[in-house]
């Protein structure tokens, strides 16, 4: 009798536990393993936005939270002056045209290396191209501007001795408008192109032997077993990584340029990301680089829903 009752008195309190904090309780140690990157976002993503608000109010310099909370409220004042800013087009412009330069040649060449390395039969031949490709990815962006700036310096460096060598005169790359974009995208692809092969090879080795098996049997060479067999194996990938680069089709590569470029480049070269870097952190106009900045972020989630969009539409993988 007493254990009956001791039975109906646990059960009703079992009851009232929540499924969510039954889990948690089950698996305890892996929320206590993802608690500190939770904090993290918390503390570094999420609770700076309540920063934005600036964008809509006039924040002068110095004035910390008060200015925040109190400052006086002017709407969409400094979205209408970067709209009718000399700067707008161009710095917008050039944005795109960067994006689409590093997006156009940058997206099939970790794809091109992929399918190289996975065709390529002598191991150590591949173990040494992946790493020696991978390399560049762990360097900084500062070391890697560094090199650029010393192998195109008209002051010894290695490009315009060769031109020296061939009875040219030396040319100042980094500073004539014609060479800087391509300058970028190049040195972009050569940082990038090695780990970015990496999820295209891994998803090359999820594809199943016996079709290559089967598309020798059917006389198929390489080329055709690359084009009707391991380009539809990785296409999920690529759709997904695709969307993730139109997503970010506005980050042209603030810190690449913000260390290359100079005032003889700007027309080509000044982004969204330097334009709220000078107005922002130099002229110490927050309110109206806050602005500039949610423009932009704007943008880019129209973007980024846009080109999921038209994947699933294809009824190819989305990200959602």
């Amino acid at each position: 009798m007493e254990q009956a009752q001791a039975v109906r008195t646990v059960r009703p309190a079992a009851r009232k536990r929540s499924p969510l904090w039954n889990r948690i309780r089950l698996h305890k140690f892996y929320y206590w393993l993802i608690l500190p990157g939770l904090l993290y976002f918390l503390i570094f993503d999420y609770l700076p936005m309540f920063g934005v608000i600036i964008a809509f109010k006039d924040v002068a310099p110095f004035e910390g939270i008060h200015g925040i909370l109190h400052g006086e409220w002017v709407g969409l004042k400094h979205f209408r002056r970067f709209f009718d800013s000399y700067y707008f087009w161009n710095v917008l412009g050039n944005t795109v045209i960067i994006s689409f330069y590093k997006l156009l040649f940058g997206f099939p060449a970790p794809i091109l290396l992929a399918l190289m390395i996975n065709e390529a039969r002598t191991r150590w031949f591949r173990k040494t191209v992946q790493t020696i490709s991978y390399l560049p990815h762990f360097i900084s962006m500062v070391v890697v501007s560094g090199l650029v700036m010393h192998l195109l310096t008209t002051n010894g460096g290695l490009v315009n001795e060769i031109v020296r060598l061939f009875g040219g005169e030396p040319v100042n790359f980094l500073g004539d408008a014609h060479y800087f974009r391509s300058i970028l995208v190049i040195a972009h692809i050569w940082q990038g192109v090695g780990w970015g092969s990496i999820l295209y090879l891994a998803a090359m080795t999820g594809i199943d032997p016996q079709l290559y098996e089967a598309a020798v049997i059917d006389g198929a060479g390489k080329r055709r077993q690359i084009w009707h067999i391991t380009l539809p194996g990785i296409v999920p990938v690529m759709v997904i990584l695709l969307i993730f680069n139109i997503g970010g089709l506005l980050n042209a590569g603030f810190e690449q340029i913000m260390l290359l470029y100079s005032p003889s480049v700007y027309q080509v070269g000044d982004i969204i990301d330097t334009y709220v870097y000078r107005e922002g952190l130099i002229q110490m106009q927050y309110s109206y680089a806050a602005a500039v900045g949610i423009f932009k972020n704007v943008l880019a989630m129209c973007l980024i829903v846009g080109a999921n969009w038209i994947a699933r539409r294809l009824n190819q993988t989305g990200i959602w």
